[in-house]
């Protein structure tokens, strides 16, 4: 029975981290077909999404199968309601790469107008804070995780520059109100895409040190 339970556990984390990886790759195709114009990619990150929806469904019946028939404590409680959290951001990741790639088709003819903005920078750095808190959790690395809370701060700032900077322009420049539009509610998704990068690295945290960060001071 116990060796059962192990492999489950292993095959839980497997099939996390295999979630997490997916979920990284529509994010980076997502973000080449907003900024590079490739609506073809859009298409496909579109397409892409009920993949993500299928291995949420599998890791929530997996938990659910632990939890269940096992009765873990401690270290592998931890772990099976850290998963439980983590797959559910993960699945908000997917849906918000999905909106950025409907935004690349809105957007495709207003590339220097999307450059002219902090957006790629603050993506960039969203798509890192992604990265990392998976990273966190494949190693059990709190440090990665709080690495990732301190780049929500800027993830945070730049949000407030995008959005001063298209106002700005959409104030003086009637032509871009419409493209300004959805400027800033693409803004909005990738500061969304921090926000759960963030909550992962919670995750990790209270997976590793067994501490809830969550709303408290995490210093």
């Amino acid at each position: 029975m116990e060796r059962h339970f192990q492999r489950d556990l292993e095959q839980l984390k497997s099939d996390l981290i295999r979630m997490g990886s997916s979920v990284d790759e529509q994010c980076g195709a997502a973000c080449h077909a907003l900024f590079e114009g490739d609506l073809e990619e859009a298409r496909r990150v579109i397409l892409a999404d009920k993949a993500i929806d299928e291995f949420d469904n599998l890791i929530d019946r997996q938990v659910q199968s632990i939890l269940a028939l096992n009765q873990p404590v401690a270290a592998d409680l931890r772990l099976g309601l850290a998963a439980l959290m983590i797959n559910t951001q993960l699945e908000r990741i997917g849906d918000i790469a999905v909106n950025i790639a409907e935004r690349a088709t809105a957007l495709a003819g207003h590339r220097d107008f999307v450059r002219g903005t902090k957006l790629r920078e603050m993506a960039d750095i969203a798509r890192i804070m992604v990265r990392d808190s998976l990273d966190a959790f494949i190693h059990s690395d709190a440090g990665i995780a709080r690495r990732v809370l301190d780049s929500d701060d800027v993830v945070d700032r730049l949000n407030r520059t995008v959005f001063r900077q298209v106002v700005d322009a959409m104030r003086t420049d009637h032509d871009v109100v419409e493209p300004g539009a959805h400027a800033l509610i693409l803004s909005r998704h990738i500061e969304r895409l921090a926000d759960h990068a963030t909550n992962i690295a919670e995750d990790v945290i209270f997976l590793v040190e067994a501490r809830l960060v969550r709303h408290q001071d995490r210093s």
